[in-house]
């Protein structure tokens, strides 16, 4: 083993009876996989697997402490001695592979974002204070429920023990009921629950001191927190500090966050895109770390070893939340210690398919690794029967995913790109503004293919003569997309040009310039952003009801405020007609009514994209075992052209 390089990282660590191999933890995170409310073998599986890899802590999604608490319909629930069973399988799988599990045991009170049966449910707060992100007026909790959920604390904790984990987690940070006890501008009470400052901490209190009774000498039981919720009205980092410090005798550590679920700026922290710095709450660790003599842990864009390692030993936190980096990758641990760090497939922030596949309600999972979610289905991969000579043309994401997996099966695998440079449409995106990150899933997919052993040619255009002469048993067609860029009627005094001829400076566009943006993606903003920091006057059109409708929540409200700052002007509702002079028309798609942007000398296309799927038709008669996958298939996202390289690398 090689260790010297991250000398904290895997030093081990105790609390009370749980010896944690290294300070890495996988933080409670919703995955959408339980069924019922109760953990299943798809759960178990998912975690089992980051415990395999090598993971010194998870400490798995929250648990539902009282039928009030169900802020999702599709939540872990821990109310009912019938979760005790499926709790003990997990912890004994993770436990099998060294890791310590923990638990997350969890009541929103007025951040509630749906119901099982799509009716509004009745949430409660300290206060009747609305929230302003999910548009919830709750009711004030009265003394005997107040009562009641505590209570629903310890038996929550009682469960999780009997079950065999290791310790719990009290969810006091993003604003959740514990938190709203704690804020004096959401918990305006005067009995004892409020007021003052110990009136404030008392649900808290009672709650820490109901779960060490209902549970054992041994078992761990710690407290999660915002260090300052970054919103008006939000917890601040000294009311949150006092806290720690006041219950500190009754918890075994404090694990460090930011932002509130009850505001969209707020909730951005809850999983930061990759416009956040990475480590960036750090420094409010240190804060909690200095102050407090129980271990203190941090998340918050931590995605590298080195970057874990630089927090521990600057003495910021004693463990580091590690959360995607593990969806990513669920071996970067084991890798990690091995010194493997190039074989890292590091996480690029993107948020689509982990925290996006959650406010969708559908399973985690991973665009640069599908497998992520679905490992019972593709948790291992099957050796070929016999060795094959397979062909892959694009050298895209989707085209090495499905060359890797081919080769890895043991499969003889060419890929074959006509550009000088692998990675498609992600070398484009990588040169939008606060999106330099994306590249990394070209770095990650070449490092995985050269592991694989794919012979890769660059510079070569295959068309069906070329894969005739070199007779190989299955081809997979990765061909990808080109702009889609309607006949509309202009008298060419605008200059019309598309995305990617901004983005590779084969058109240059004017300083008054319209975004026309059908995808309502990543490329409408994106390039509405790299113009207006370049100076131009921009103003984007948006084809659907809102600025980046297909993006990520989180995502989308990190660039609605950095747009907002920059001064680019939104339209919603806009469909593309066409040009006169220096005005651009469009149509509100809902009322029918002309919309015109006059002043114009640059109009930007972010209409979709057509497949390039010629080769399909000219080799289907002739190729036996042909499988086309990604945009060539029909124009999406990075993540499905990546599953149906899995998919096709496996099949072949």
């Amino acid at each position: 083993m090689t260790e010297t390089r991250f000398p904290n990282l895997f030093a081990p660590l105790t609390i009370r009876a749980a010896t944690m191999r290294n300070r890495i933890v996988s933080t409670g995170h919703d995955t959408c996989l339980p069924t019922d409310g109760l953990v299943n073998d798809a759960l178990i599986a998912y975690h089992a697997a980051r415990a395999k890899g090598g993971v010194g802590l998870i400490v798995t999604q929250v648990a539902g402490v009282h039928e009030t608490a169900r802020y999702t319909g599709h939540m872990l629930m821990a109310t009912e001695d019938d979760c005790i069973p499926g709790y003990g399988r997990l912890a004994k799988a993770c436990h099998a592979e060294g890791a310590v599990v923990f638990s997350q045991l969890f009541h929103p009170g007025r951040e509630i974002m749906e119901s099982a049966d799509g009716l509004l449910a009745v949430a409660y707060a300290p206060s009747v204070a609305p929230n302003e992100r999910f548009r919830v007026m709750p009711r004030a909790l009265d003394e005997a429920l107040i009562h009641e959920i505590i209570q629903g604390y310890a038996d929550a904790a009682r469960r999780m023990f009997q079950a065999g984990l290791d310790g719990v987690e009290i969810v006091a940070s993003q604003g959740y009921l514990p938190a709203q006890f704690l804020n004096p501008r959401v918990n305006r009470r005067q009995d004892g629950w409020g007021g003052t400052e110990q009136n404030r901490l008392r649900f808290l209190r009672d709650i820490l001191r109901g779960v060490r009774a209902a549970t054992g000498e041994g078992f761990v039981i710690g407290m999660r927190i915002s260090a300052g919720e970054r919103d008006e009205e939000g917890l601040t980092a000294p009311e949150a500090l006092s806290a720690c410090r006041a219950l500190e005798a009754d918890l075994d550590y404090v694990s460090v966050t930011t932002g509130t679920s009850a505001s969209l700026g707020g909730a951005i922290h809850i999983v930061p895109p990759m416009a956040w710095a990475n480590g960036y709450i750090a420094a409010d660790a240190a804060l909690f770390r200095q102050a407090l003599k129980v271990p203190v842990f941090v998340t918050g864009r931590i995605n590298q070893p080195q970057e874990a390692e630089a927090i521990l030993a600057a003495g910021q936190a004693d463990m580091c939340g590690m959360t995607r980096a593990m969806i990513c990758d669920p071996s970067m641990p084991a890798k990690a210690r091995q010194g493997a760090t190039d074989d890292i497939r590091a996480c690029i922030a993107c948020n689509q398919a982990c925290i996006g596949h959650f406010h969708r309600g559908l399973p985690i999972s991973c665009i640069q690794y599908p497998e992520s979610g679905r490992e019972l289905a593709f948790g291992t991969l099957p050796a070929a029967t016999r060795a094959r000579k397979v062909m892959v043309v694009g050298g895209g994401p989707g085209g090495m995913k499905a060359a890797l997996t081919a080769a890895a099966r043991g499969h003889e695998v060419t890929l074959y790109e006509a550009g000088a440079q692998l990675g498609g449409q992600a070398r484009l995106a990588q040169l939008l503004p606060q999106r330099a990150e994306f590249g990394g899933i070209i770095t990650n997919l070449a490092r995985e293919m050269e592991l694989a052993g794919v012979r890769v040619v660059k510079g070569q255009r295959v068309d069906a003569a070329f894969v005739q002469a070199a007779a190989p048993d299955a081809v997979i067609l990765a061909t990808g997309a080109s702009p889609y860029l309607p006949d509309i009627p202009t008298d060419g005094q605008i200059a019309v040009m598309d995305a990617w001829q901004v983005l590779t400076g084969a058109a240059s566009p004017g300083g008054r310039v319209v975004v026309a943006d059908w995808r309502r993606d990543w490329i409408g903003p994106g390039i509405a952003e790299r113009l207006a920091r370049g100076g131009a006057h921009v103003r984007l059109a948006v084809n659907g009801t809102h600025m980046g409708e297909a993006l990520p929540l989180y995502v989308r409200d990190t660039t609605a405020a950095t747009l907002h700052r920059l001064g680019v002007e939104v339209t919603p509702y806009a469909r593309l007609y066409g040009t006169d002079g220096d005005t651009v028309f469009m149509q509100h798609t809902a009322s029918g009514e002309p919309i015109l942007f006059e002043g114009a000398d640059t109009l930007v296309l972010c209409l979709g994209h057509q497949p390039e799927d010629g080769l399909w038709a000219a080799l289907k008669p002739v190729c036996a075992d042909l499988h086309m996958i990604g945009d060539a298939r029909a124009p999406r996202t990075a993540e499905e052209a990546v599953y149906e390289g899995m998919l096709a690398g496996r099949a072949v």
